[in-house]
């Protein structure tokens, strides 16, 4: 019994030595996946950086956009000076105003045959 459980120091070392190859390899896989992975990651930090400048720049975009229509907006008419324009259109009533066509057959109508005569008389001649 003894002797079976007594290794020859060369079987020991031997053993040994395979553990050792097994655990290098093992390592060596390892670093090879955390450099794979590294990689991979710097790339996605990368991609990230970049969408992020992109981002900066469409914000800058927007908010110069933003001042520009909000400068536009000072030029616009507003509601108080609608009112009183529409309070003038409303005195003004321009729907109710005759063309010059209009008016002389309205005068024509009421017996006055002589305005065009009259009028043709007031203009200077030339």
């Amino acid at each position: 019994m003894q002797e079976q459980l007594q290794i020859d120091p060369s079987e020991r070392i031997r053993l040994l030595e395979a553990r050792y190859d097994n655990l290098r390899d093992r390592v060596l896989i390892v670093n090879q996946n955390m450099i794979a992975e590294y990689k991979k990651l710097h790339q996605e930090i990368k991609e990230v950086n970049q969408d992020v400048r992109e981002l900066k720049t469409d914000i800058f975009e927007i908010k110069s956009s933003i001042t520009k229509i909000a400068e536009e907006l000072r030029f616009f008419a507003k509601k108080e000076h609608l009112k009183v324009l529409e309070k003038y259109i409303e005195f003004w009533s321009p729907l109710k105003f005759v063309t010059e066509s209009q008016l002389q057959s309205i005068l024509e109508k009421r017996g006055d045959k002589n305005t065009r005569t009259k009028k043709r008389a007031l203009q200077p001649r030339s």
